[in-house]
């Protein structure tokens, strides 16, 4: 275990990072976008930092025509537009771990041909642990890429180790619907088992998602309060300041529910209201989730409007510059229907949040980036300085600010010096950053590590999946049925009428979005 120990003017931390064994990754889409952007780039932080095994290699796969310099060139820029300030030795030592092999996706004779590459590479670099086949490709082309895995028998491994299984990896989105993503599932699971899945989100490897657990369940002081008789609500904001960027083709066919709701906001909902576990490992986790979002109440469609709304931006202004609507960006229908905003009121049917509503809310084109997890608890249920005028006391909020810098704040009361009663609210904040001063860790950096080492905590299994589709398809199906369009809001705004209705039916407000 490499020990790292960061200094910190309240106390000494010690942390237990594991490295990863020997092993390969197989990149499908490996010319693509996100290999260039996201996957080398982290592959090659783990690498500097000490993590990755010494006999690791990476065969990248794609339709591109390059070799293995080709490759190599391609990578160290990558890096170095990620990590301008990447050594020269470190990224010629990395660059020497990684290969290139062209074909055409549909072609078996192309997976013997990479079979054949990892016999030779394998003995090249002594390596006897899995291969991590990696799809960073679209979804369409999942079960073709999987069903010549299992054809070939890159899927298959000793049955007796499980550290020498092939692992799979797939990105998000699991299908686009319940139908597509059973069919998925099943396409994935006739060449692999579920302990070989990594279905990866990125949300769940940041750290602040990460740290919702440690905070809940390692400290006596929250606990205790985290239920119906202190908690008055909580909201989960995903709200995003650009559009759709170069994703027209997609979006438009996916949608806000489709593209934040199902995945994301479900997973950290999970694990904000989960229930405790006995042992901090993968299996007991993903129950414990599975189990929250079995308890989330069935949408009531005969008053849908009352628990969730859809909107649209239209044109408007986004940090002082005039933005076009959703309907004028490019790829996109011009009676286009999609929604790029969602706000929904849950509740979690069990004996621990009865009655308690979860506020959920993502967005595109908004005022400002701001992801939070923002616990309101209940006010004091009596004032003993009403006689001064303080008989409606502001509540205690608790945020957990996941975007754009990661950290937590408490809100609270206490006295101001001066007058015998003179007090305000007061925040205490705790920016990861500036307490640990480094800058926080890419997402795919942790996820990487944990496929490497066999850890499937953070990665979705597919009852969860099944589950938050089943949630979200009668709302899916009412909006495909309905001739009517979503709400439209102006770019730039923080929410609209309908959005904020939905709230204020209950005498509460959205937090106002965060400017950081």
């Amino acid at each position: 275990m490499k020990k790292i120990q960061p200094s910190l003017d309240q106390q000494d931390i010690i942390c237990a990072e594991t490295p990863a064994p020997p092993n390969a990754m197989v990149v499908f889409g490996a010319s693509g976008d996100l290999a260039h952007r996201k996957l080398i780039p982290s592959i090659f932080n783990i690498f500097a930092q000490e993590l990755l095994d010494e006999k690791f290699y990476l065969l990248g796969c794609g339709r591109t025509k390059l070799t293995d310099d080709d490759f190599r060139e391609t990578a160290k820029q990558a890096i170095q537009e990620s990590h301008s300030g990447a050594s020269a030795k470190d990224l010629i030592a990395f660059a020497e771990k990684l290969y290139y092999i062209e074909g055409d996706y549909d072609d078996a004779a192309f997976y013997e041909s990479i079979k054949a590459k990892l016999v030779l590479l394998d003995k090249k670099h002594k390596i006897d642990g899995c291969h991590i086949f990696y799809l960073a490709v679209p979804p369409l082309l999942y079960t073709q890429i999987v069903e010549h895995l299992g054809r070939s028998t890159l899927s298959c491994a000793a049955e007796s180790d499980s550290r020498q299984r092939a692992r799979l990896v797939i990105e998000k989105p699991f299908g686009r619907d319940l139908q597509s993503s059973t069919e998925l599932n099943d396409g994935v699971s006739r060449c692999f088992d579920e302990s070989q899945i990594y279905r990866i989100d990125h949300y769940l490897g940041k750290e602040t998602v990460q740290n919702i657990l440690m905070f809940r369940f390692a400290n006596t002081i929250f606990e205790p309060v985290w239920n119906r008789n202190y908690i008055d609500h909580i909201q989960i904001t995903m709200a995003e300041s650009i559009g759709i960027e170069h994703r027209g083709g997609y979006y438009d066919k996916a949608g806000a529910i489709r593209d934040i709701f199902q995945n994301h906001m479900l997973q950290i909902l999970a694990l904000v209201a989960m229930e405790p576990l006995a042992l901090f490992e993968a299996d007991p986790i993903r129950d414990e989730k599975v189990k929250l979002l079995r308890s989330i109440r069935p949408f009531n469609l005969d008053k849908l409007d009352s628990f969730i709304v859809r909107g649209q931006y239209g044109p408007g202004a986004v940090d002082g510059k005039q933005v076009a609507g959703y309907r004028d960006e490019p790829d996109i229908n011009p009676q286009s229907k999609t929604e790029t905003f969602v706000a929904a009121k849950l509740f979690i049917d069990n004996w621990r949040w009865k009655d308690v509503p979860f506020y959920l809310r993502a967005g595109k084109r908004l005022a400002h980036k701001d992801t939070e997890i923002a616990i309101t608890f209940k006010q004091v249920p009596h004032s003993m300085f009403a006689s001064v005028g303080l008989d409606d006391m502001p509540a205690n909020i608790l945020v957990l600010q996941i975007q754009p810098e990661e950290g937590l704040s408490l809100q609270f009361q206490a006295k101001r010096p001066g007058s015998k009663i003179c007090m305000s609210t007061l925040n205490m904040n705790f920016n990861y950053k500036s307490v640990f001063l480094v800058d926080m860790p890419e997402a795919y950096q942790r996820l990487l590590l944990d496929c490497m080492v066999g850890d499937q905590t953070l990665f979705s299994r597919y009852d969860s999946v099944e589950i938050a589709w089943q949630l979200l398809m009668p709302v899916l199906e009412s909006w495909e049925n309905d001739d009517s369009a979503p709400y439209e809001y102006p770019a730039g705004s923080e929410s609209f009428p309908q959005a904020d209705k939905l709230i204020e039916s209950d005498s509460r407000k959205w937090r106002k979005l965060a400017e950081i």
